[in-house]
Protein backbone atom coordinates (compact mmCIF):
# COMPACT_ATOMS: atom_id res chain seq x y z
CA UNK A 1 0.00 0.00 0.00
CA UNK A 2 1.17 3.54 -0.27
CA UNK A 3 0.09 7.06 0.74
CA UNK A 4 -1.91 7.47 -1.86
CA UNK A 5 -4.32 4.10 -1.79
CA UNK A 6 -4.39 4.75 2.06
CA UNK A 7 -6.20 7.78 1.83
CA UNK A 8 -8.39 6.33 -1.26
CA UNK A 9 -9.67 4.01 1.29
CA UNK A 10 -9.97 6.65 3.99
CA UNK A 11 -10.74 9.92 2.41
CA UNK A 12 -11.79 11.88 5.62
CA UNK A 13 -9.42 11.71 8.50
CA UNK A 14 -8.70 13.18 11.92
CA UNK A 15 -4.58 13.95 12.29
CA UNK A 16 -2.72 13.75 15.49
CA UNK A 17 -0.75 16.44 15.05
CA UNK A 18 2.58 17.27 17.07
CA UNK A 19 4.80 19.26 14.71
CA UNK A 20 7.25 17.07 14.06
CA UNK A 21 8.65 15.65 10.71
CA UNK A 22 6.58 12.33 10.58
CA UNK A 23 3.18 14.61 11.55
CA UNK A 24 4.21 17.17 9.56
CA UNK A 25 4.63 15.25 6.45
CA UNK A 26 1.38 13.46 6.77
CA UNK A 27 -0.40 16.35 7.03
CA UNK A 28 1.12 17.23 3.63
CA UNK A 29 0.09 14.07 2.17
CA UNK A 30 -3.74 13.85 3.84
CA UNK A 31 -3.93 17.47 2.21
CA UNK A 32 -2.48 16.22 -1.73
CA UNK A 33 -4.68 13.27 -1.45
CA UNK A 34 -7.73 13.28 1.33
CA UNK A 35 -11.10 13.94 0.96
CA UNK A 36 -10.53 15.80 4.44
CA UNK A 37 -8.72 16.06 7.12
CA UNK A 38 -8.59 18.33 10.49
CA UNK A 39 -5.47 18.13 12.40
CA UNK A 40 -5.60 18.19 16.71
CA UNK A 41 -2.76 19.13 18.75
CA UNK A 42 -2.79 18.43 22.34
CA UNK A 43 -1.05 20.97 24.60
CA UNK A 44 0.50 19.84 27.84
CA UNK A 45 2.93 20.57 30.11
CA UNK A 46 5.03 17.98 28.47
CA UNK A 47 5.35 20.10 24.93
CA UNK A 48 7.55 22.83 24.52
CA UNK A 49 6.39 26.28 23.28
CA UNK A 50 8.13 25.70 20.33
CA UNK A 51 6.38 22.69 19.04
CA UNK A 52 3.05 24.86 18.87
CA UNK A 53 4.76 27.31 16.97
CA UNK A 54 5.86 24.81 14.49
CA UNK A 55 2.21 23.13 14.39
CA UNK A 56 0.58 26.55 13.42
CA UNK A 57 3.10 27.68 11.02
CA UNK A 58 3.14 24.21 9.10
CA UNK A 59 -1.01 24.03 9.28
CA UNK A 60 -1.17 27.45 8.37
CA UNK A 61 1.29 27.26 4.98
CA UNK A 62 -0.71 23.92 3.86
CA UNK A 63 -3.88 25.32 4.49
CA UNK A 64 -4.76 22.97 6.79
CA UNK A 65 -8.04 23.23 9.98
CA UNK A 66 -5.66 22.60 13.67
CA UNK A 67 -7.22 22.41 16.74
CA UNK A 68 -5.23 22.95 19.61
CA UNK A 69 -6.41 20.62 22.58
CA UNK A 70 -5.46 20.50 26.30
CA UNK A 71 -4.91 18.06 28.17
CA UNK A 72 -3.66 18.13 31.93
CA UNK A 73 -0.97 15.02 31.90
CA UNK A 74 0.08 16.18 35.67
CA UNK A 75 -3.43 15.02 36.70
CA UNK A 76 -3.02 11.69 36.05
CA UNK A 77 -1.50 9.57 38.66
CA UNK A 78 0.41 6.63 36.79
CA UNK A 79 1.93 9.91 34.56
CA UNK A 80 3.40 11.54 37.62
CA UNK A 81 4.38 8.68 38.75
CA UNK A 82 6.67 8.02 36.03
CA UNK A 83 6.72 4.29 35.55
CA UNK A 84 8.41 2.04 33.03
CA UNK A 85 5.42 2.56 31.09
CA UNK A 86 4.37 5.99 31.29
CA UNK A 87 3.89 6.86 27.94
CA UNK A 88 1.26 4.19 27.69
CA UNK A 89 -0.69 6.13 30.37
CA UNK A 90 -0.03 9.59 28.58
CA UNK A 91 -1.21 8.14 25.42
CA UNK A 92 -3.86 6.50 26.47
CA UNK A 93 -4.98 10.36 27.66
CA UNK A 94 -4.15 12.16 25.17
CA UNK A 95 -5.08 10.26 22.15
CA UNK A 96 -8.90 9.77 23.63
CA UNK A 97 -8.80 13.21 23.93
CA UNK A 98 -8.15 13.93 20.22
CA UNK A 99 -10.61 10.93 19.72
CA UNK A 100 -13.47 12.03 21.20
CA UNK A 101 -12.51 15.59 19.47
CA UNK A 102 -13.08 13.61 16.07
CA UNK A 103 -15.76 11.82 16.96
CA UNK A 104 -17.61 15.20 18.09
CA UNK A 105 -16.34 16.35 14.71
CA UNK A 106 -17.44 13.77 12.31
CA UNK A 107 -14.26 11.42 11.96
CA UNK A 108 -14.35 7.84 11.80
CA UNK A 109 -10.68 7.29 11.25
CA UNK A 110 -7.93 9.12 13.29
CA UNK A 111 -4.30 8.76 12.36
CA UNK A 112 -0.84 9.51 13.74
CA UNK A 113 2.85 10.17 12.30
CA UNK A 114 4.34 6.66 13.70
CA UNK A 115 6.58 5.38 10.69
CA UNK A 116 8.38 2.23 9.77
CA UNK A 117 11.09 2.87 11.60
CA UNK A 118 9.63 3.27 15.07
CA UNK A 119 10.33 -0.54 16.95
CA UNK A 120 6.94 -1.37 18.60
CA UNK A 121 8.48 -3.39 20.94
CA UNK A 122 10.52 -0.53 22.77
CA UNK A 123 7.87 1.90 22.74
CA UNK A 124 4.45 1.29 25.51
CA UNK A 125 2.70 4.05 23.97
CA UNK A 126 2.03 2.28 20.64
CA UNK A 127 -0.19 -0.30 22.70
CA UNK A 128 -2.26 2.51 23.39
CA UNK A 129 -2.97 3.42 19.68
CA UNK A 130 -3.97 -0.03 19.08
CA UNK A 131 -6.33 -0.31 22.09
CA UNK A 132 -7.63 3.18 20.26
CA UNK A 133 -7.93 1.59 16.83
CA UNK A 134 -5.42 4.31 15.44
CA UNK A 135 -4.08 4.24 12.10
CA UNK A 136 -0.77 4.65 11.08
CA UNK A 137 0.37 5.47 7.22
CA UNK A 138 3.47 5.85 7.39
CA UNK A 139 4.07 3.27 8.63
CA UNK A 140 1.48 0.90 7.40
CA UNK A 141 3.44 2.03 4.28
CA UNK A 142 6.60 1.22 5.10
CA UNK A 143 7.92 4.68 4.96
CA UNK A 144 11.36 5.09 7.44
CA UNK A 145 12.21 8.30 9.14
CA UNK A 146 14.99 8.75 6.32
CA UNK A 147 12.38 8.16 3.21
CA UNK A 148 10.16 11.03 4.99
CA UNK A 149 12.83 13.17 5.73
CA UNK A 150 13.43 13.05 1.51
CA UNK A 151 10.34 13.20 0.89
CA UNK A 152 9.69 16.02 2.70
CA UNK A 153 12.01 17.93 1.84
CA UNK A 154 10.98 17.69 -1.95
CA UNK A 155 7.61 19.05 -1.03
CA UNK A 156 9.66 22.11 0.58
CA UNK A 157 7.95 21.62 4.47
CA UNK A 158 10.29 23.55 6.61
CA UNK A 159 10.25 20.32 8.88
CA UNK A 160 12.08 18.05 6.59
CA UNK A 161 15.29 18.61 8.61
CA UNK A 162 13.97 19.32 11.93
CA UNK A 163 15.81 17.25 14.38
CA UNK A 164 13.84 14.14 16.41
CA UNK A 165 12.12 15.50 19.50
CA UNK A 166 10.80 13.59 22.26
CA UNK A 167 8.44 15.05 25.29
CA UNK A 168 9.84 16.65 27.90
CA UNK A 169 8.70 13.99 30.50
CA UNK A 170 11.91 11.65 28.70
CA UNK A 171 14.33 13.62 29.93
CA UNK A 172 13.33 13.13 34.01
CA UNK A 173 14.49 8.96 34.87
CA UNK A 174 12.33 6.68 35.32
CA UNK A 175 10.82 5.77 38.62
CA UNK A 176 11.77 10.00 39.42
CA UNK A 177 8.17 11.63 40.15
CA UNK A 178 7.44 13.93 37.47
CA UNK A 179 6.82 18.08 38.90
CA UNK A 180 5.90 21.25 37.07
CA UNK A 181 9.03 22.30 38.30
CA UNK A 182 11.36 20.11 36.55
CA UNK A 183 9.64 20.20 33.24
CA UNK A 184 9.81 24.27 32.94
CA UNK A 185 13.52 24.10 33.81
CA UNK A 186 14.45 21.35 31.40
CA UNK A 187 12.27 23.51 28.64
CA UNK A 188 14.12 26.70 29.74
CA UNK A 189 17.60 24.79 29.87
CA UNK A 190 16.65 23.43 26.01
CA UNK A 191 15.87 26.68 25.27
CA UNK A 192 18.56 28.74 25.90
CA UNK A 193 21.30 25.64 24.47
CA UNK A 194 19.25 25.66 21.14
CA UNK A 195 19.37 29.45 21.02
CA UNK A 196 23.42 28.60 21.21
CA UNK A 197 22.94 26.79 17.76
CA UNK A 198 23.05 23.68 19.21
CA UNK A 199 20.82 20.83 17.33
CA UNK A 200 19.93 17.36 18.70
CA UNK A 201 20.79 17.36 22.12
CA UNK A 202 19.26 16.27 25.02
CA UNK A 203 19.03 17.83 29.06
CA UNK A 204 18.58 15.07 31.49
CA UNK A 205 17.63 16.15 34.86
CA UNK A 206 19.99 13.63 36.98
CA UNK A 207 18.50 14.35 40.42
CA UNK A 208 18.50 17.82 40.27
CA UNK A 209 21.51 17.78 37.96
CA UNK A 210 21.63 18.72 34.49
CA UNK A 211 23.19 15.92 32.10
CA UNK A 212 24.04 17.59 28.61
CA UNK A 213 23.77 14.77 25.55
CA UNK A 214 25.15 16.39 22.48
CA UNK A 215 26.41 14.68 19.27
CA UNK A 216 29.90 14.69 17.71
CA UNK A 217 29.22 17.86 16.01
CA UNK A 218 28.10 19.51 18.76
CA UNK A 219 30.68 18.75 21.06
CA UNK A 220 33.29 21.17 20.89
CA UNK A 221 30.66 24.07 20.79
CA UNK A 222 30.11 22.90 24.22
CA UNK A 223 33.30 22.75 25.99
CA UNK A 224 34.21 26.22 24.23
CA UNK A 225 31.15 28.05 25.40
CA UNK A 226 31.12 25.03 28.93
CA UNK A 227 32.06 28.26 31.27
CA UNK A 228 29.59 30.13 29.93
CA UNK A 229 26.86 27.23 29.58
CA UNK A 230 27.39 25.92 33.26
CA UNK A 231 27.00 29.55 34.83
CA UNK A 232 23.55 29.85 32.66
CA UNK A 233 22.43 26.50 33.59
CA UNK A 234 23.53 26.07 37.74
CA UNK A 235 20.74 28.71 38.23
CA UNK A 236 18.56 25.86 37.43
CA UNK A 237 20.47 22.66 38.50
CA UNK A 238 22.06 22.28 41.43
CA UNK A 239 25.14 21.44 38.66
CA UNK A 240 25.96 20.58 35.14
CA UNK A 241 27.35 17.88 33.61
CA UNK A 242 28.88 16.90 30.68
CA UNK A 243 27.66 12.97 28.78
CA UNK A 244 30.99 11.79 26.72
CA UNK A 245 29.13 9.37 25.19
CA UNK A 246 27.54 11.03 22.26
CA UNK A 247 24.32 10.92 21.18
CA UNK A 248 23.72 9.78 17.75
CA UNK A 249 22.69 12.28 14.58
CA UNK A 250 19.15 12.27 13.96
Amino acid sequence: MDLISFFKECPQVALAFSGGVDSAYLMYAAKCWSQRVKAYYVHSAFQPAFELEDARRLSEQLEVEMEVLEADVLSCPEVVANPPERCYYCKRLIFSAISQAAARDGFSVLIDGTNASDDAADRPGMRALRELSVRSPLRECGLTKGEIRRLSREAGLFTHDKPSYACLATRIPTGTAITPQALQRTEAAEAYLAGLGLRNFRVRDLHGFARIQVPQSGLEEVLRRKEEITARLKGLYQGVLLDLEVRDEQ
